[in-house]
């Protein structure tokens, strides 16, 4: 487990990365893309109060991410409306620190348990392509009402990054792929990640501060060890 490793050790493996996964809220973004969907369509404090009830039981992800969206049901035009009018701020430094991963030839990949319809403008706004996405996808009928999310996709079920990282080593040989994330469910997706990096520069969640080896409040902390030149492989 990355909580095995030690500070020096997953900064090597962060230095060597073949391939390095983002989470999207509160990582990627500053904000939680379901929860200011939800403010904006008018029920923000129902969805955050069932999200808090969903938090302490033993309620499935999808169960979870059902009922959240049962308690609004977004059109497409209600979405629309809401990426032109309310689009997600991305997190200071997160585009300089893609913009390198890409020059040395390292994959990026944003991996979510929010939707595409939010989050294909972040990856097009940091220049990457939108295969290169894997998150949720939100279900209308011919008038453009919302009738549900597309439960074939890994994410939509518990685990489902940890399934999405396994797939991407498995499919493209990576010998070193990093999670970045600010939650648990990032976390536990190493193993099958070489190591894991905790983000808290936007929310900081304690448990996942105590289980990772490195723990980073700035994307400047991660630009600058790449940047260091002083480190040997």
């Amino acid at each position: 487990m990355a909580s095995q490793q030690t500070i020096d050790e997953t900064k090597a493996i962060w230095r060597n990365a073949d391939a390095v996964c983002f989470d999207v809220d509160s990582t990627v973004c500053k904000e939680e893309g379901l929860d200011e969907l939800a403010k904006f369509c008018g029920k923000g404090e129902e969805v955050a109060n069932w999200t808090k009830k969903a938090m302490g039981g033993s309620i499935t992800f999808r169960v979870a991410l059902t009922e959240r969206l049962n308690l609004f049901r977004p059109s497409q035009l209600q979405i629309m409306k809401f990426k032109e009018l309310h689009p997600l701020s991305l997190t200071p430094g997160i585009k300089e620190l893609v913009k390198i991963l890409t020059s040395k030839q390292k994959d990026v990949y944003l991996v979510s348990g929010g939707f595409r319809a939010l989050i294909e403008p972040v990856a097009s706004e940091l220049g990457l392509p939108v295969e290169n996405v894997h998150c949720n996808k939100l279900l209308f009928n011919s008038e453009g009402n919302y009738i549900g999310f597309d439960e074939n996709q890994p994410t939509s079920a518990s685990g489902g990054k940890t399934c999405v990282v396994a797939q991407l080593i498995e499919k493209n040989r990576y010998k070193s792929l990093v999670m970045i994330g600010d939650g648990m469910t990032d976390f536990e997706a190493c193993p099958p990640a070489a190591a894991f990096i905790g983000f808290g520069g936007n929310i900081i969640r304690e448990k996942v501060k105590q289980s990772a080896s490195w723990f980073v409040t700035d994307m400047k902390e991660l630009i600058n060890e790449l940047q260091d030149m002083n480190h040997s492989i």
